[in-house]
């Protein structure tokens, strides 16, 4: 499978360069030396052992390298902003930023620049250096080192100190293509102290062709910086999605990621997140709702470099029909973060016994002076508390979907935007009704 890429790379590196940014080039030939060494990775690898790529992987897929332009209009296929959240709306079309005449987005406050990462990274070189492959040079990931090889554009986000964007911004990536394609795509995103931001990421697709996204994602947030991170994936059973969310934590910064995903083909999500700082704040979430054939990994870490820091995640599956769900997730204490607190919790539901979940929660503590706890359940719904609602008037479908949104519901309510919220409550509740495929309101999914 990877013996076409490498020799793609060899013999068409200098058009990959020429349509990039130097500051992308720079990592770009050693990211490759390193991919052509690891290879993509395999279930074997005990980081991506719930993680079965080898059939979407071995699909040949076209690459963009020469940035041919794609023809579509956003606007055209993506109707569905949610309501009453008034965002910066912006797009990524397969790998490239796509410009958009967007009004709302010109009243950004002074000094935030969000545009694409190869133009930025050509008007201020100087601020790209300083952050660019800093978090993903240093990852030994067979994905995460074929992105820097083949990456040429993507989202870039900068706050400045002690700004605050006063809505959320909003990223669509959408899939389009009339042949089986691949995009590799690097966003960016810098908080500068005290600075405040929230960012959700949707997920589509528009053709009905085999898609594999690799995007990675770095994230820098500085000293008491707040930032929020949504992740939406809406797309179809044709889709591979392989996503990789870095973050850097410096000291008193506040992070939440919530990573949702309710409809999908194969979804492979890793979040590492770095405490490099003392007091600082984690939340982590995540939601999958599965049926069909469809496959969700999610691959955590959260790392505590320093002191007096507190870290929470929560995971919650639900699975029915064919699905297959793996959870990893890795939460360690280095020798000197005392005061540590961290608690990890996945959960997750079969509806069905076809549906399949893997579970491997680990703890690693090097501190004595810590309060930490790891758990997981497997299990289906409770029984009793289904037939005591029967037993006061509700329909056995009805009190099954009662149980289940309550299930996933302590995840939805740490999402921090009341329109985000609200919009979720309405597609998990479809989604576990049976009456959403994919996201309701697209042109796309109609």
């Amino acid at each position: 499978m990877e013996q076409q890429y490498i020799d793609l790379y060899k013999q068409h590196h200098e058009s990959i360069k020429k349509h990039s940014a130097e500051v992308m080039n720079n990592s770009r030939d050693e990211s490759f030396a390193l991919f052509e060494q690891l290879r993509f990775p395999t279930s074997a690898l005990e980081n991506y052992k719930y993680s079965d790529l080898t059939e979407p992987l071995a699909v040949d897929y076209g690459l963009n390298i020469n940035r041919i332009p794609i023809p579509v209009n956003p606007y055209d296929v993506f109707k569905c902003d949610v309501p009453g959240i008034a965002s910066y709306l912006y797009f990524v079309v397969n790998d490239a930023f796509y410009p958009v005449n967007e009004p709302r987005n010109k009243k950004l406050p002074e000094g935030v620049i969000i545009g694409s990462l190869k133009e930025v990274a050509t008007s201020h070189p100087a601020l790209l250096k300083n952050y660019f492959g800093k978090l993903s040079t240093t990852k030994n990931d067979g994905l995460i080192a074929f992105n820097g090889a083949f990456a040429q554009d993507g989202f870039f986000m900068y706050v400045p100190k002690n700004v605050v964007l006063d809505k959320p911004v909003q990223l669509v990536n959408i899939m389009r293509s009339d042949v089986d394609f691949m995009a590799n795509s690097h966003n960016l995103i810098i908080l500068e102290e005290g600075a405040k931001a929230q960012l959700l990421v949707c997920d589509h697709t528009v053709d009905e062709v085999h898609f594999l996204s690799n995007r990675v994602t770095e994230v820098f947030v500085g000293e008491n910086a707040t930032y929020e991170h949504y992740k939406l994936e809406n797309t179809h059973t044709k889709t591979t999605n392989l996503s990789t969310l870095l973050i850097d934590q410096h000291p008193s910064s506040n992070v939440l990621a919530n990573v949702i995903t309710l409809h999908n083909g194969v979804t492979r999500n890793t979040i590492e997140i770095d405490l490099n700082g003392e007091h600082c704040e984690t939340l982590l979430c995540g939601m999958v709702i599965g049926d069909k054939n469809q496959q969700v990994d999610n691959f955590t870490s959260i790392i505590h470099n320093k002191p007096n820091c507190n870290s929470r995640e929560l995971f919650k599956y639900v699975l029915d029909g064919m699905a297959k769900g793996g959870f990893t997730g890795k939460l360690y204490v280095a020798k000197d973060a005392q005061k540590t607190s961290a608690f990890q919790t996945n959960r997750n539901i079969l509806l069905k016994k076809t549906a399949k979940m893997r579970t491997k929660p680990q703890l690693e503590i090097y501190a004595d002076d810590v309060k930490c706890s790891h758990g997981a359940t497997i299990g289906q719904l409770d029984e009793t508390a289904k037939f005591y609602m029967q037993s006061r008037g509700i329909s056995e479908s009805e009190a099954r979907l009662l149980l289940m949104f309550a299930f996933t519901n302590d995840v939805i309510e740490n999402i921090r935007i009341p329109a985000l919220q609200d919009r979720i409550k309405l597609l998990v509740e479809k989604r576990l009704r049976g009456e959403l495929s994919k996201c309701e309101g697209c042109v796309i999914c109609q």
